[in-house]
């Protein structure tokens, strides 16, 4: 099943593409020329809750960026789900090593598919009534922008249950990368792999996700996503389409707050989302 629905995705990526590689190589901004030419007005916070693609970008040597959201999810056929706060705290080891250590916790009817600082979850299917989880882990910075080439990261994290129907620890693994462009236009795509249980059963997700992030006045940043979760493995198979817009604001270089909503595209996924929340940079 997951085969044809990566297919899918890959053909999406080119699609969507279109538009943006129809810029010159010459017309990619350096990741390491933005500050250079703008000091240290081009430093801003980037955040990994924004949207579920995460960034591209780490902390940053000595860095410490925590970050926090709500979640309200209106599942279809259970009741709704409330997950807070979503904390993540990353520390720049080095520029291009990050550690993260977080914490969440759920109640409702099923588990959170749509943020990115916790495991994914197969929404509705898993008679959720309340559960909480530590997350521990490591951000690596892969590649630098430069020409075609895009900016890249690999985040490795493990989840470790505190309460809850689920007594398994998990692993997520994702690699991101990306292009901003001399518009300041960023296009960011993400693949994410992680294990998955229920009650007996174990099998994979898979979670693949692209996001357009476009800056409008002086603050503020615009951004439209898909994203889908799908399991492989399952002994009933579960497939979850999204489509989220969104929108964040800096209050200041190291201060974001941000708000995204978005819609399920079919049956086996949620009606509605809303996640609200922000991060500060020390």
């Amino acid at each position: 099943m997951f085969r044809p629905l990566l297919a899918g995705f890959v053909t999406f990526l080119a699609l969507s593409s279109s538009a943006a590689m129809a810029q010159t190589p010459g017309e990619f901004v350096e990741s390491g020329s933005v500050n250079e030419e703008e000091g240290d007005e081009g430093d801003e916070i980037e955040t990994d809750r924004d949207s579920f693609t995460p960034s591209s970008t780490l902390a940053g040597r000595r860095r410490l960026i925590v970050e926090s959201a709500y979640s309200f999810i209106d599942n279809r056929r259970v009741l709704e789900t409330h997950s807070l706060p979503e904390l993540l705290a990353r520390f720049g080891v080095s520029e291009l090593v990050e550690f993260r250590i977080g914490t969440n916790y759920e109640v409702g009817g099923a588990g959170n598919p749509i943020s990115a600082n916790i495991p994914d979850e197969l929404a509705e299917e898993t008679g959720l009534e309340h559960a909480a989880n530590v997350t521990y882990g490591l951000k690596f910075a892969l590649t630098e922008q430069f020409a075609w080439q895009p900016r890249s990261a690999l985040v490795m994290q493990g989840f470790t249950p505190t309460s809850g129907p689920d007594k398994r620890s998990h692993f997520m693994a994702t690699y991101v990368s990306g292009w901003k462009f001399e518009n300041d236009w960023t296009w960011d795509s993400a693949l994410r792999y992680s294990t998955g249980s229920s009650e007996h059963d174990h099998f994979n997700i898979w979670s693949p996700s692209t996001v357009l992030k476009i800056p409008f006045r002086e603050r503020w940043k615009a951004h439209l996503e898909y994203f889908g979760v799908f399991s492989d493995g399952r002994a009933v198979e579960s497939t979850q389409h999204f489509i989220s817009p969104g929108a964040h604001f800096l209050m200041t270089r190291d201060w974001e707050l941000g708000i995204r909503f978005g819609w399920g595209l079919n049956d086996q996924s949620p009606r509605f989302f809303a996640n609200i929340g922000g991060g500060y940079r020390f």
